[in-house]
């Protein structure tokens, strides 16, 4: 199928996708992100590998995109929250108490 990133056509399949990827380790999945095979990358590190293209010639929505019209599923992945039980002041047990 042929699909456009950065003012580019690419002739591609989903297969050439996963081909590609193979062997990729994924990066810290966040914002717009695609399930290829059993991992999760984001949309720009796995068009940076189909088009050998630097990441800031296309959007992350762009790829997105293409990579729908492919057959991937693309979804969006929040950053991990921090718990309270990870913030230090929570574990202190001075810190609620008046200082005067």
């Amino acid at each position: 199928m042929r699909i456009v990133i950065a003012r580019f056509p690419f002739d591609l399949t989903m297969s050439e996708v996963e081909r590609s990827m193979t062997g990729i380790q994924p990066e810290p999945a966040t914002g717009l992100c695609v399930t290829v095979g059993p991992h999760v990358y984001p949309v720009k590190q796995v068009g940076q590998v189909i088009t050998r293209q630097d990441r800031r010639d296309f959007t992350a929505h762009e790829v997105g995109r293409a990579l729908t019209r492919l057959g991937f599923t693309c979804h969006e992945v929040q950053p991990p929250r921090q718990e309270a039980f990870n913030d230090p002041a929570a574990s202190l047990p001075w810190a609620d108490t008046p200082l005067g």
